[in-house]
């Protein structure tokens, strides 16, 4: 089974219906999410481009059949869960400074910071609308209430992570277990959250939602590390972004972590007031020598493994099951 394939028309269209401009809404409001979103141009015209993985839905539909449930009435959690995370990318686009996000100017590169925060803001308040269409859906309350809570938690998560990640660029040291924390919060929560919901939503035994939790979770570590990876050595005709951005940027990536642990000459390179792409170049060959590349590979294929453990002790079945495995290995060695 193609997940992609099965799940992504009614996702989307699921995504539309939230996201739809209500008659007295801003068309400049509507216009920028649609174009975050990757259904309109600049103009707001419609057009087809890289609209992001959808993965964090798909998984969240997946754990739900592979657990017995049925997928459609999951659909408003996983356009819940999708339009958190892009909350998350469109502040944290301003945050770090990006001026292109796959392969495309970022919104406040277009629209200024304060229209991009307020379309930041209207989809985290979207993504909480769409919670709502889990009870016209036939949800039971209680799973609702479960899905509503977690929900809840996972935000708050999220935002501590993305406040640590912050305050590290500002601070001289950081070790890699405080780095784990962050990306716990910042990257693996909402991973964890998708894969849980979809195991509440289907009435799975609370063993059960906890494991495809820890899955997700520790997935989402993996993905983090592999992100970190491509932050430094990807290819920007594929990540969208330029090679070693996150040097310049002075980024605590766990490679970057563990060359300021385990290179003198790497330290004292990031110590410089200022970067050119020289310095880049050579910065990556320290990496490469001190062994933080292959570290970074390393970790992150520890927490794939973790996941893939965890995830079979959620003891899912069916075509749902398979694909949800097939996916989660697809998740590691990617090159975007």
């Amino acid at each position: 089974m193609d997940p992609f394939a099965r799940y992504l028309p009614a996702l989307e269209a699921t995504l539309q219906a939230v996201v739809a401009r209500p008659p007295a809404g801003p068309t400049l409001l509507y216009g920028m999410l649609r174009y975050h979103l990757g259904w309109a141009d600049a103009d707001f015209q419609p057009v087809q481009v890289e609209t992001g993985k959808r993965l964090r839905p798909i998984f969240l539909l997946l754990a739900c059949e592979a657990q017995g449930g049925a997928w459609q009435p999951a659909l408003p959690a996983a356009a819940a869960v999708e339009l958190l995370h892009n909350f998350s990318l469109i502040h944290d686009d301003i945050e770090d400074r990006d001026t292109s996000r796959r392969g495309r100017p970022t919104l406040w590169a277009l629209w200024g910071e304060a229209q991009a925060i307020n379309a930041g803001d209207a989809l985290f308040a979207l993504g909480y609308q769409a919670l709502f269409g889990l009870w016209e859906a036939g949800v039971p309350p209680e799973r609702i209430r479960s899905v509503q809570t977690r929900y809840n938690e996972t935000v708050l998560r999220l935002t501590e992570g993305q406040c640590r990640d912050i305050a590290f660029e500002s601070q001289s040291t950081v070790d890699e277990a405080t780095y784990v924390q962050m990306v716990e919060g910042k990257t693996a929560a909402l991973l964890g959250l998708s894969c849980e919901l979809g195991g509440l939503i289907a009435g799975a035994p609370a063993g059960q939602t906890t494991a495809l939790r820890e899955f997700g979770e520790a997935l989402g570590l993996a993905f983090q590390m592999e992100d970190d990876h491509l932050g430094l050595w990807g290819d920007p005709a594929r990540t969208g972004k330029a090679a070693g951005a996150d040097l310049l940027r002075r980024k605590k990536t766990l490679p970057i972590l563990h060359g300021l642990a385990h290179s003198a000459e790497f330290r004292a390179l990031l110590a410089r007031p200022t970067l050119d792409e020289h310095d880049v170049a050579t910065a990556l060959a320290l990496l490469e020598a001190t062994g933080s590349r292959t570290h970074t590979l390393e970790r992150a294929a520890t927490y794939h493994a973790q996941a893939l453990t965890a995830l079979t002790r959620a003891g899912g079945s069916g075509e749902a099951q398979t694909a949800l495995v097939a996916l989660a290995r697809q998740l590691l060695n990617r090159d975007k």
